[in-house]
């Protein structure tokens, strides 16, 4: 999902694993949510795996510092745990932890004097050449059947390659390529999160997803 809309590859893969019950009610955000109301610690641990190194990324686009990013996703854990008896499965539930962290992230960013906007659009030069009209590939990416997430290149996996170009992404791209791409909220989800239209966020989905791409070929370009 992260390169491509058909998620064909580097999709969200911080999945826990989870047994008995939990296992069950992993797609069911509501099942979730009342688990997270009992204390369920099982549950907590599956949602911290797969949504807090994203969230901190995410962060770290609005406020100054990875540290006060990780800062920031710590007190919206907090805020997620006590308010979770609020959550009413309206949207996802990582829509709604995502509301509350980027509250925190904006307010944090203000009493630094920062300014974060999402709708910083750009133009759409040179996306037609490498997307079609559903947003897929003109050109299947070459040789990528090599570059598993896991596999090593110069001391790190092709993932922490990834995540290296992600965290150098102008903010509304970052934002755009974690929340669609990564953590795979509905477009429509993201466009009421980030205050953008669905066609800002196709623009920056697919800005992001080509600077992904070319630092990939350049890497397999090594090789």
């Amino acid at each position: 999902m992260l390169l491509d809309m058909e998620g064909d590859c580097f999709a969200n893969g911080a999945r826990a694993e989870a047994g008995g019950g939990v296992a069950q009610d992993e797609g069911d955000d509501l099942a979730l949510a009342r688990h997270l109301v009992d204390g369920d610690a099982a549950v907590f641990e599956l949602l911290y795996r797969r949504h807090n190194a994203a969230m901190i990324r995410f962060c770290a686009g609005i406020v100054r510092s990875r540290d006060i990013a990780e800062e920031v996703v710590q007190d919206t854990w907090v805020a997620v745990l006590g308010r979770i008896d609020l959550f009413e499965g309206r949207g996802s539930l990582a829509s709604w932890i995502y509301t509350i962290l980027l509250n925190k992230a904006r307010s944090r960013a203000r009493r630094e004097g920062r300014i974060v906007s999402f709708d910083d659009l750009g133009d759409g030069n040179g996306l037609g050449e490498a997307f079609d009209g559903r947003g897929h590939w003109r050109t299947r990416p070459e040789l990528w059947e090599d570059l598993t997430p896991e596999r090593h290149i110069e001391g790190r996996s092709v993932l922490q390659h990834v995540e290296a170009v992600i965290e150098t992404l102008p903010p509304a791209q970052r934002a755009v390529l974690i929340l669609r791409g990564q953590q795979e909220l509905d477009p429509a989800e993201v466009c009421a999160l980030l205050d953008i239209s669905e066609g800002n966020m196709r623009v920056l989905l697919h800005r992001a997803r080509l600077t992904v791409r070319n630092a990939l070929d350049r890497l397999n370009a090594g090789l």
